[in-house]
């Protein structure tokens, strides 16, 4: 029951989500709450450990998840289904894409979706944002965790450092501090 569960959702998240891994942060929060797999702490944990290891956030998040609520087999099943819709549109896509890219219907279905795309990317920021705000809030403040995540912001918007440098420097202050 539960393989069928994780296949279904995940195949629904990689189908019905335009934009990447971030896009799909949205979405793979609620099927995990929905089903129980997890809680949006353990979620919002788990995006910080997929962000970090190799590969694409939503597939990697995906694995995790898959391996929490069903073991290896949970974990080769969410993976596959979370990327088999984009393989199946890639594959029909490239068909016809070089006859097709320039056709004025082509070019207003991306124009419709690309708003979609930024929406997706800003409700994943903001579901991911208010779980940790809602556990600074619980009375668990950190101040380091706090002022780490200030200055990393303000780094990655005002002076542009480079988001590999900045998970590899806190990964490693991760281990001084905690």
């Amino acid at each position: 029951m539960i393989l069928m569960q994780l296949f279904t959702s995940f195949f629904k998240i990689g189908l019905f989500t335009i934009g990447g891994g971030y896009a799909m942060l949205a979405l793979i929060q609620e099927e995990i709450v929905r089903y129980g797999w997890m809680t949006p702490q353990e979620f919002v944990d788990i995006v910080g450990i997929a962000e970090m290891t190799p590969g694409p956030i939503a597939v990697n998040a995906a694995t995790f998840i898959g391996y929490g609520a069903a073991g290896l087999r949970g974990a080769l099943l969410a993976t596959t289904a979370v990327v088999l819709p984009s393989l199946i549109s890639v594959l029909i896509v490239s068909k016809f894409w070089e006859r097709y890219k320039t056709s004025k219907g082509v070019q207003a279905t991306f124009a419709g979706i690309r708003p979609v795309v930024a929406g997706l990317v800003g409700a994943a920021a903001i579901l991911v944002g208010s779980t940790s705000l809602q556990v600074l809030a619980s009375g668990f403040i950190h101040l380091p965790t706090l002022a780490l995540s200030i200055i990393v912001f303000l780094g990655l918007i005002y002076r542009k450092w480079d988001p590999i440098r900045v998970l590899l420097a806190c990964a490693l202050i991760g281990l001084i501090i905690f």
